[in-house]
């Protein structure tokens, strides 16, 4: 890594830290509140339908799918672009996973007084337990992934992926299932991871999925 590139990271996640604090010490609670849909049947549904398309598996199967399906259409090159979305997207998910299992903060509907409580509560390892996975929210970082990647990829797809990415994080916070901090903690998080992704990973990707058209007889004949 270039010390650029180094000087850049190490200033989005000072500058990162510093928004996620001041959201917490002064915004969860309101935002909390205004964005909650408990009580409300319609928003419910919507917030449940968009909580869903950020969930892992699903980002998976439609990456997995959709890189097949060009791949036999002789588009190895989209093909690698689908997958590498959906990877990124689904690692840095898997990067707020790791992280909230051992940084134990409280849900917004947990029934136990709200704070970071580690790994351990009273008298109990709290490692995977749902109402101490808040921070950060997994959803999110699916969803922060996912945009990040199609921003750097696919500028003709850049609305959609933002439209998406909104309406992943509103759903989890709408649900009461995260605080306005833990979705911005996400964001953090994913945008270096997936910038990463890109400088590591894309070449040897696109590569891949070249070897494997060619192996298959799929590639677009030249000309």
């Amino acid at each position: 890594m270039s010390p650029t590139a180094k000087r850049n990271l190490i200033l989005w996640l000072l500058g990162g830290a510093i928004v996620v604090a001041i959201a917490w010490r002064f915004f969860d609670g309101p935002v909390d509140s205004a964005l909650s849909v408990a009580g409300h049947p319609s928003p419910q549904r919507l917030a449940w339908w968009c909580s869903e398309i950020g969930e892992g598996w699903f980002i998976a199967v439609w990456g997995i799918s959709f890189a097949a399906l060009f791949l036999l259409m002789r588009r190895p090159g989209i093909a690698a672009k689908i997958f590498f979305v959906g990877f990124t997207a689904e690692m840095t998910g898997l990067a707020a996973t790791i992280c909230r299992t051992f940084i134990g903060r409280t849900r917004p509907s947990a029934n136990v007084p709200q704070g970071i409580y580690g790994i351990w509560h009273d008298g109990h390892w709290i490692i995977g337990k749902y109402e101490f996975g808040s921070f950060p929210s997994g959803h999110s970082a699916v969803a922060a992934g996912l945009l990040t990647a199609v921003w750097l990829f696919s500028p003709r797809w850049r609305v959609v992926a933002v439209v998406y990415a909104v309406a992943v994080m509103w759903s989890r916070i709408a649900q009461s299932a995260h605080h306005l901090s833990d979705v911005m903690a996400s964001i953090v998080l994913s945008v270096p991871i997936a910038v990463l992704m890109n400088k590591y990973f894309a070449a040897a990707n696109e590569i891949f999925f070249q070897k494997l058209s060619q192996k298959m007889g799929t590639d677009k004949p030249a000309g």
